[in-house]
C-alpha cells in the first residue's frame, strides 16, 4: 500500500500547470499567461495565471492552488461530516477557457487532492476532477473526438470507469432550472480513493494530460473558421448559461468562497462578456437551433 504524499501532488500540479500553459499559448500564437502569486491569511496560497486578448483566447484562466485550515467550511462538511473537527489541507488545478472564436468551445478542467487529518485517527483523503466541453456551434467530430480522448485515458484504470465518470458529469454539469447540460460533457469525479494512493494519483495524471490532447487539437481545427455578429451574439447569449451554473451549482466555487480563497481567483472562471435575452428562441432549423440536439446526456460513442 503506497503511502500518502502531499508534496508530490503538489510537485504534479505546478508541472501540469506548466504544461498546460505552454500548450495553450502555443495554440494562441500571440497571448501570454500573465502570473498573480498570492497568499491566504489562514494558510496557504497559489498562483493565478490569467491569459486575456490573445489572437484566440478572449479569456482564460489556470489555477494552481494550495490553502488548509483548521476547520472546514460548511460546504465541505454537510457531505461528510465525519471531517468535522479535523484540519484539512487541499490543492488543485483549475482551468477555464473561454475563446473568442464562437465555433471554438469553451472548455473546463480540474484535477484536485484534498487530505483531511485528526491526531490518533487515520487521515481521509480523496482526489476529485475531471473535464468537459461547452460548445455554442458543435461538430459531432470534435464530441467524438473530445469522448474517445477521454475514453482512452480511463481504460487502463477499469473498463467501466469511463462510463461512471461521463454519467457523472452529465448528472453534475446540469442546469436543472433550464433542463439541460451545460454542454457536452466529458468526465467528473469525486472521494476518488478506490485504489492505492499511486494509482490514484496516476489517474489524475492521465486526466491533466488528456485535457491537452482533447482540447488543443479542437482549437486548431477550429480557430480559423470565419463567423459573424450574430453568431457572437449566439455565444455570448450561451456563456450566460456558464454564468447561471458557476454561480448557482458549482460547488467549487462555493467550496473556495466558503473557505476563505481569493476572489478573483475563484471568479475568474466567469466570461469576460456575456448576455442574456428574455424568452430568447433560435429559429427552427438554423445553425443556432442545433445546440439544443446537445444538450442531452447521451452515448456519443455509439456507433
Amino acid at each position: 500500500m503506497s503511502q500518502v504524499n502531499f508534496n508530490q501532488v503538489i510537485e504534479f500540479l505546478k508541472q501540469l500547470q506548466d504544461n498546460i500553459c505552454q500548450a495553450l499559448e502555443s495554440a494562441d500564437g500571440s497571448g501570454k499567461f500573465v502570473e498573480d502569486n498570492w497568499t491566504r491569511a489562514e494558510g496557504g496560497g497559489g498562483r493565478t495565471r490569467v491569459l486575456t486578448n490573445g489572437t484566440v483566447i478572449e479569456q482564460g484562466g489556470v489555477n494552481f492552488s494550495e490553502v488548509s485550515g483548521d476547520k472546514l467550511p460548511p460546504s465541505a462538511t454537510a457531505h461528510r461530516p465525519e471531517l468535522a473537527g479535523r484540519t484539512w489541507r487541499a490543492c488543485g488545478v483549475s482551468l477555464v477557457i473561454h475563446p473568442k472564436n464562437p465555433f471554438i468551445p469553451t472548455s473546463h478542467a480540474n484535477v484536485r487532492f484534498f487530505i483531511a487529518e485528526k491526531q490518533g485517527e487515520d487521515p481521509v483523503w480523496w482526489f476529485g476532477g475531471g473535464f468537459d466541453l461547452t460548445p455554442f456551434y458543435p461538430f459531432m467530430e470534435d464530441v467524438i473526438h473530445w469522448h474517445q480522448t477521454a475514453k482512452n485515458l480511463c481504460l487502463p484504470f477499469g473498463e467501466n470507469i469511463y462510463a461512471e465518470h461521463k454519467k457523472w458529469c452529465d448528472e453534475y454539469f446540469y442546469l436543472k432550472h433550464r433542463n439541460e447540460t451545460r454542454g457536452v460533457g466529458g468526465l467528473f469525479f469525486d472521494d476518488l480513493n478506490q485504489w492505492d494512493f499511486d494509482v490514484c494519483l496516476n489517474y489524475i495524471k492521465a486526466v491533466g494530460q488528456g485535457f491537452v490532447d482533447a482540447y488543443v487539437p479542437i482549437i486548431n481545427k477550429r480557430k480559423d473558421t470565419e463567423y459573424n455578429d450574430q453568431h457572437r451574439q449566439f455565444q455570448l447569449y450561451r456563456r450566460g448559461r456558464y454564468v447561471e451554473f458557476n454561480l448557482v451549482f458549482d460547488r467549487g466555487t462555493l467550496f473556495g468562497l466558503q473557505s476563505g480563497g481569493r476572489t478573483e481567483s475563484i471568479l475568474m472562471s466567469m466570461p469576460p462578456l456575456a448576455r442574456w435575452e428574455y424568452n430568447f428562441q433560435a429559429e427552427q432549423g438554423s445553425e443556432e437551433a442545433k445546440l439544443t440536439d446537445y444538450l442531452v446526456a447521451q452515448d456519443w460513442l455509439s456507433e
